[in-house]
């Protein structure tokens, strides 16, 4: 089976963890022990965020005055190359020697009219105080807004329209390659008035990406693994109850998050409504179980 894995920042770099290569490579190397088994029984692309990662570049890129600031797509283009080589040498730790793997920097198309680049909503970064986030947005004009007790820096998040590495990925999975690709939901491209494709100052975000690769590539499971069990009605509250099995138009009744669930379930349902094939949403510790169809929020086309 054709298995899309879309590992979530946030499952390789904990809420509130300090940003350091340690603390990610520790993570990386739960996540490989997660994703071995299902590498050895299926054909695997792993997909990944970069939402702290490329904030935290960002910041350090901000505090070298000697130049001007990186913008986010060669941030972006950073991250694919470091948590890919992460991922790759964690996993293949634990495979054997003769599996082959790839790590593709991944540029993605967006529109440059879409109007999320008027609304910023895509959290980057580390978190910081209401008073140190209203310092940042002063200093250096980004715009911030709360997440939960904490504030993060957020930008545009335009919907992805093509991912262009499409041939060589199809490519390496024809040699049973385990291929990591469009973190962090690609580098943000787009085409100038003269035709030339450039990169954008957006976040694209990795599951909307994810699921347009797991399309493309004909997919048979598209699994986007957060640091959450599944998918919660009432989250945050006494009444809070996962959602164990849903299809895409029961679950468009309700509304989630933008900045952290919703975009999981639109590109979930999205994938499941496009391919008829099943899509799930669900912690990465209970990966296998996700697989087998036993964990995490179950999307199929009908019940």
């Amino acid at each position: 089976m054709r298995i899309i894995v879309a590992l979530g920042g946030n499952a390789l770099l904990r809420r509130g963890q300090p940003l350091t290569a340690t603390n990610q490579r520790d993570n990386v190397r739960i996540a490989a022990r997660a994703l071995a088994p299902i590498a050895t029984d299926n054909q695997l692309v792993i997909s990944h965020g970069n939402g702290p990662q490329v904030g935290l570049l960002a910041l350090q890129s901000e505090a070298y005055d000697e130049v001007e600031a990186y913008p986010l797509d060669v941030l972006g283009a950073q991250t694919e190359g470091m948590i890919g080589y992460m991922i790759e040498q964690e996993l293949g730790n634990l495979l054997p020697i003769t599996v082959p793997f790839a790590t593709i920097l991944t540029m993605v198309e967006v529109d440059p009219e879409d109007p999320a680049f008027d609304n910023p909503s895509k959290p980057i970064g580390p978190i910081f105080t209401e008073e140190k986030a209203k310092e940042l947005a002063n200093e250096k004009g980004w715009v911030m807004k709360p997440e939960g007790e904490h504030w993060r820096r957020v930008v545009p998040s335009p919907e992805p329209h093509r991912i262009f590495e499409m041939r060589p990925i199809h490519w390496l999975l024809e040699k049973n390659t385990i291929v990591i690709c469009a973190g962090g939901g690609g580098i943000p491209t787009v085409y100038d008035e003269e035709g030339n494709l450039q990169g954008v100052e957006v976040v694209i975000d990795k599951d909307r990406a994810s699921a347009l690769l797991a399309f493309e590539l004909d997919a048979e499971l598209l699994i986007l693994a957060t640091d959450a069990s599944g998918v919660y009605l009432d989250w945050g509250t006494d009444d809070a109850k996962m959602i164990e099995r849903t299809t895409p138009e029961e679950i468009e009744q309700f509304e989630f998050a933008a900045g952290s669930m919703g975009p999981k379930v639109e590109a979930a349902a999205d994938f499941v409504r496009r391919t008829g094939q099943r899509a799930v949403i669900g912690a990465l510790a209970d990966l296998e179980a996700m697989v087998a169809g036993k964990a995490g929020t179950q999307f199929v086309l009908e019940k």
